[in-house]
């Protein structure tokens, strides 16, 4: 007697025929689902930056008898400060993308690593459509500088300086990380379904 649990007849082994079948079908990139993942990061990076501020000003406050002070204590520890910060912008940009990959994820179903690139390159995308307009049309358009760690594309030449290259690494590097691991991330939630409706085919759940 076969053993029930080994070959090509095993639900595992059912469901990734099946899978393969749908991939071939629906896989690939999907810029639809990747632009409201995009939407969903870019939303994100905007409340956690806010959040994370507010706690930055508020312990400041706490910390100082006033803003003299707080200005002063900023001067002598800029550097501490500015490594903190960049600690903080990188985690913020990887949950938000994080998130935004796992919503492209789950909505395309397939190919997550591919839907959490296509998130990223929608930022890369927009940010260089704002940088031509605000070369055109005046810095005023570009709207992504007002958002903290946003993918951007300076036009005034103040990315030719190590801050401002470490900062371009952080908003481009880590986004792509975050996505690509929620891309997965929220496609494996489909693999967990498609084995449950499997494991019910082949009797193994009620």
């Amino acid at each position: 007697m076969a053993d029930s649990n080994s070959g090509a007849s095993t639900p595992k082994s059912r469901r990734n025929d099946v899978v393969a079948a749908e991939k071939d079908r629906f896989g690939g990139i999907k810029w639809g689902s990747a632009f409201f993942g995009w939407l969903t990061a870019i939303g994100l990076t905007v409340i956690l930056s806010a959040l994370a501020t507010a706690i930055g000003v508020g312990v400041g406050a706490a910390n100082t008898a006033g803003a003299q002070d707080a200005a002063n204590q900023a001067q002598e520890n800029a550097q501490t400060i500015g490594i903190v910060s960049g600690i903080i912008l990188a985690i913020v940009l990887f949950l938000a993308y994080y998130c935004g990959g796992y919503v492209a994820g789950r909505m395309a179903r397939f190919d997550g690593v591919k839907q959490g690139v296509a998130v990223w390159l929608w930022g890369i995308i927009i940010a260089i459509v704002v940088a031509i307009l605000a070369a055109i049309a005046g810095n005023q358009f570009n709207v992504l500088s007002s958002i903290n760690g946003a993918p951007s594309i300076p036009v005034d030449g103040s990315l030719l300086t190590a801050s401002g290259l470490i900062a371009l690494a952080i908003a481009v590097l880590v986004p792509l990380i975050g996505a690509i691991i929620g891309g997965k991330a929220g496609m494996h939630f489909h693999r967990k379904v498609d084995q449950v409706g499997i494991d019910h085919r082949s009797g193994l759940t009620d």
